[in-house]
């Protein structure tokens, strides 16, 4: 390939819509254009990467034992209703209907689809196990796309879904994926971990998501230095914190005026915040309150919350909902509340003794709370409802906690046998009984792994990227493409480092050095070659090496030897 002949419209100013580097990056770079909020057109040089991903996956999927197949992208919504999960996408599903009023959904994921699909075919155990996956288009109608290829309504994804006879013949699967999906971002060159997470609306038990260190991420994770204990903030468990020992004074309640935040009340009271119980309200999709309670110094884990409620969906509770079971916004404990009333308190405010809470009622705090003796009569659900901090103890070895970001670009999962029960999907065993399969599913955002390798390699000039993924692997520049011998030259280099198996692209337009070099430098090619007046009259050529800034003089004679070495360790 020819930069002449290349469509990437480079850009040398950062457009005002990017917010993270990835973003910018690619629009800089001429990598990607905007179409409509959330939806993209992949110019060429993105559309080489993204196909180089797709290329490890496929490797990875089919060394696994994985067999790619095509499913339809437009999804009739009997098999979503069959689960239930119809209702549950709620906005965030692209919904249609043909000339004939059926209802149809543009995919969001494939569960209901694939399981479908083997029902129809699967009949014994001596089928299984099976392991079916596609790359294809997947549509989410997200309330605010953001961050360019992070999160938009038309994306890449890989899926892959597995069916075995038995939870063992499950976890087998789950093995096989979890080392494959370390070998496709390992291969792609990525910094990540394997992070414990939470199956959110996807339902079933394990799941792990694969999560690429980068500032940027929208993911928190938390992890440990002193084992290899990681997991996103959503699913980090927690340790009972539990109060130091003091005798337990009778309940009284305080006069606390205008204090509606746990800041104020520790300050008018006197007390650490450590020592008052924070209150949040919500209300489920079926408009049921949930009050919810942590210490005062920590937050409140929503994933967890909805977990132990059994909830699909969370959202802030209004004043009049909190008034109509007895609460009082701003002064809320679950001592008065109206019996029934769904009530979670963290494990570790249970073992608090003389606490400060909420007297349901304006500008009034009871002080000396005992939960363990005042709660019960709200018959409380107690759980794990925080969310993970810098410092807090490993859960597996004690050790401080420590937090970084990360993006999600891969997720696997346990399925179980949620779905082929919903649908049906059954097998006989070795003894003749019919069975429901149990199941596993796995993705990985292929756009998204392409926008995480940017945002971990890039400087103040550009993209970095690292070589198994890159558009091109090597960029030929002669200096002045308007000499013949410079270019005739670079042509020589451009063919013999294409016939050695190396993907090159020849910079062979007749402009300044200085512009050629910046887009370079921009779109982040591994190893740049330069073919200037030394290189015609001496031999000498220059190995320039994107990620060190190293620059080598070879000569002519060796040159192709060297650059291969070099690429070696990129």
């Amino acid at each position: 390939m020819r930069t002449s002949q290349l469509y990437a419209p480079t850009l040398r100013e950062v457009p005002a819509e990017a917010e993270v580097i990835s973003h910018k990056l690619m629009l800089r770079a001429g990598m990607i254009r905007k179409a409509a909020g959330g939806l993209y057109t992949y110019l060429p040089l993105a559309w080489r990467t993204i196909r180089k991903i797709e290329q490890i996956i496929r490797e990875e999927m089919d060394a696994a034992g994985g067999q790619e197949i095509a499913m339809p992208i437009v999804q009739p919504s009997e098999l979503w209703k069959e689960t239930g999960r119809w209702e549950v996408y709620g906005d965030e599903m692209f919904r249609l209907n043909d000339r004939h009023g059926r209802e149809f959904c543009l995919g969001p994921t494939h569960e209901e689809m694939v399981t479908s699909i083997v029902r129809d075919e699967v009949r014994s155990y001596k089928q299984l196990p099976l392991m079916l996956y596609q790359i294809q288009n997947k549509y989410r109608d997200e309330i605010r796309p953001r961050f360019g290829l992070m999160r938009g309504r038309e994306f890449i994804m890989k899926d892959l879904y597995s069916f075995d006879k038995d939870e063992e013949g499950m976890r087998i699967s789950y093995k096989k994926m979890y080392d494959a999906y370390t070998n496709v971002f390992t291969r792609c060159g990525l910094t990540f971990r394997p992070v414990e997470a939470d199956n959110g609306a996807i339902g079933g038990g394990g799941s792990h998501e694969f999560t690429v260190l980068a500032d940027a991420g929208e993911s928190s994770i938390a992890y440990c230095e002193k084992c290899d204990y990681a997991a996103s903030d959503e699913k980090a468990e927690l340790k009972v914190i539990r109060a130091a020992e003091e005798e337990a004074l009778p309940l009284e309640k305080a006069a606390t005026p205008g204090t509606k935040t746990i800041a104020l009340v520790a300050e008018y009271l006197k007390v650490p915040v450590e020592k008052t119980i924070k209150a949040v309200a919500y209300q489920t999709e079926k408009d049921e309150v949930v009050l919810a309670f942590v210490r005062g110094d920590h937050e409140a884990n929503e994933v967890k919350i909805l977990n132990a409620v059994g909830a699909i969906a969370l959202r802030m509770a209004d004043e009049a909902a909190i008034r109509a079971v007895g609460g009082e916004p701003g002064f809320m404990s679950p001592i008065g509340v109206r019996k029934g009333t769904k009530i979670v308190v963290d494990s570790t405010v249970m073992e608090m003794v003389n606490a400060v809470a909420g007297a349901n009622e304006a500008d009034a705090h009871y002080i000396n709370v005992v939960p363990k003796r005042d709660f019960n009569a709200a018959e409380p659900i107690v759980a794990d409802i925080r969310l993970v901090q810098a410092g807090d103890p490993c859960p597996h070895c004690g050790a401080p906690l420590k937090m970084t970001r990360g993006i999600e670009a891969g997720q696997v999962f346990m399925l179980g046998t949620k779905y082929s029960e919903a649908l049906h999907a059954t097998f006989l065993d070795e003894s003749g009984k019919e069975k429901p399969l149990v199941m596993g599913c796995y993705g990985i955002g292929v756009g998204r792994t392409m926008a995480a390798a940017i945002e971990q390699n890039n400087d103040k000039d550009g993209i970095i990227w690292p070589r198994a993924i890159a558009p091109f692997e090597v960029v030929v520049v002669p200096v002045n493409a308007k000499v013949p011998e410079q270019l005739a030259l670079a042509e020589k280099i451009y063919g013999e480092l294409k016939a050695a198996g190396v993907d090159v692209l020849l910079d062979d337009r007749k402009e300044r050095a200085g512009v050629k070099f910046k887009d370079c430098d921009l779109i982040g090619y591994p190893l740049r070659v330069t073919v200037g007046p030394k290189a015609v009259e001496e031999g000498q050529i220059e190995l320039h090496v994107r990620k060190t800034g190293e620059t080598v003089i070879e000569p002519e004679a060796s040159y192709l030897v060297k650059a291969q070495e070099l690429l070696k360790n990129l």
